[in-house]
């Protein structure tokens, strides 16, 4: 049976953790999930171990309990808010003139030791962007290819060290040992976009609780990420702060009622045009206001995050090379952020996209705030990863899939030899054939003597 894996994703609203493993058709098999409000997280980072060390033991009991199996691997998340990401290129002579996963182990630990990384930041992906054999440009796979010089030109993704000490601190409390790192924006990018759309070039924009994590990916690499510190709770601050009214009333309108679509575009009798909410500071009395004063507020942060969002891909030198722009996470579900977004970029296709539904009796999958577990699960359990350096510094290569064994059939014996003959028509012309041969030596010995005689 293949390894299990336990992919647990540290969000700021809430924490996710799935036990899941390949079957022998290499589809991803859901064994256990859990989920638990976020607690003592802050921006996707630890703010209080205890707190968290608690809601991520919640998420993790419950998948665990759900699921007899060992785990033999954990991918955790990690948020971008503490990550740098820089360009570095490394090369190596190739003395026997064959390129094999030696070599491109040696050419990526290069590239990450010329990077220089400060003390404070350790390497989570090293990602080929292409390499170069000689003097051919622009390889994606430079595996047993032939040649006396391998280059590779890499983007190398850093974290904080206390930030991943500190997520590794509280998972001790669950007897968890993290295996490797991923980077939020990576897992939700390979979750959610299609072989085109890696190929040619997309940005992902995954919109979250209190972050918004983008991320370029292109030829199954990622050429840039970056974050915008805002998220949907901002919106729920705005509204707090803007009605009066307490956090939680003000989560609640904006889970019921958030739309950036003007009421007046899609009125009918049946339409809600106002609501009730606590007073802060006397929750027992309520006042009653309306949906239009809502809507600009929501209309105003969204709007603000998105541009924000194309400011940081236009610094990056690389948005002429976008060829869509994919939206995901919980605050991609407010009704017309996609023609907001269509406004923003005017020149780029925009559309909004769930994770590929994983078919499993536990979830729907089909849920834009689940696009960073879907994503882990594939790192985790891809058997045909992209060359990359991960959080180990451990060359990603393929994997070979375990065959299924066959069932021993046990032949029982039979006496009828008719039933037998019958059974194996292939073995029986050859014993036929056999006894045909025997009988033919038998008569040449017979007429040789009787020739002998005369």
């Amino acid at each position: 049976m293949t390894k299990s894996i336990l992919a647990i994703d540290i969000g700021t609203t809430s924490i996710v953790s799935i036990v899941a493993q390949n079957d022998y058709n290499n589809k991803i098999n859901i064994l256990g999930i859990g989920k638990s409000t976020s607690y003592g997280i802050q921006k996707g980072a630890i703010v209080d171990i205890d707190l968290a060390s608690s809601s991520i033991k919640n998420a993790v009991d419950i998948a665990r309990n759900s699921s007899p199996n060992t785990i033999d691997s954990t991918i955790v998340s990690i948020s971008g808010i503490h990550t740098k990401s820089r360009r570095s290129n490394g090369s190596i002579n190739v003395p026997s003139g064959h390129i094999t996963h030696k070599e491109i182990n040696q050419v990526l630990t290069i590239a990450l030791y010329d990077a220089q990384i400060v003390p404070e930041y350790e390497a989570i992906h090293v990602i080929p962007l292409y390499f170069k054999v000689d003097n051919n440009d622009s390889i994606e796979n430079p595996l047993n290819m032939n040649g006396s010089r391998l280059e590779v030109y890499a983007n190398i993704i850093t974290a904080k060290k206390t930030s991943l000490t500190n997520i590794q601190s509280a998972l001790k409390t669950s007897n968890i040992e993290v295996t490797n790192f991923v980077l939020s924006s990576y897992a939700s990018t390979i979750a959610t976009i299609q072989k085109d759309q890696m190929k040619l070039g997309t940005a992902v924009f995954d919109l979250g609780g209190s972050t918004s994590e983008i991320a370029i990916y292109k030829n199954r690499s990622i050429l840039f990420n970056d974050i915008v510190p805002i998220g949907s709770e901002h919106i729920t601050n705005d509204l707090s702060i803007m009605l009066h009214t307490p956090l939680n009333a003000a989560s609640r309108v904006k889970t019921q009622y958030a739309s950036l679509i003007p009421k007046s575009d899609i009125l009918n009798q049946n339409t809600i045009t106002k609501v009730k909410v606590p007073i802060l500071g006397n929750e027992s009395e309520l006042k009653e206001i309306s949906l239009d004063l809502i809507q600009p507020m929501i209309h105003a942060r969204v709007e603000e995050i998105l541009c924000l969002s194309r400011d940081k891909l236009i610094h990056s030198g690389l948005y002429d090379t976008i060829h869509g722009i994919v939206l995901t996470g919980g605050m991609s579900k407010i009704p017309g952020i996609e023609l907001l977004a269509r406004k923003v970029f005017p020149n780029v296709p925009v559309k909004i996209s769930n994770p590929i539904n994983i078919q499993n009796g536990y979830i729907d999958f089909n849920d834009a705030t689940l696009s960073t577990i879907v994503g882990l699960l594939f790192y985790g359990l891809d058997n045909d990863p992209a060359f990359e350096l991960d959080s180990n510094k451990q060359l990603r290569i393929k994997k070979e899939i375990p065959k299924k064994e066959s069932p021993t059939i046990v032949k029982k014996e039979n006496k009828d030899t008719k039933n037998e003959e019958n059974s194996e028509p292939h073995n029986n012309l050859n014993n036929l054939d056999l006894k045909i041969e025997e009988k033919k030596s038998k008569v040449s010995s017979i007429w040789k003597k009787f020739s002998e005689w005369l």
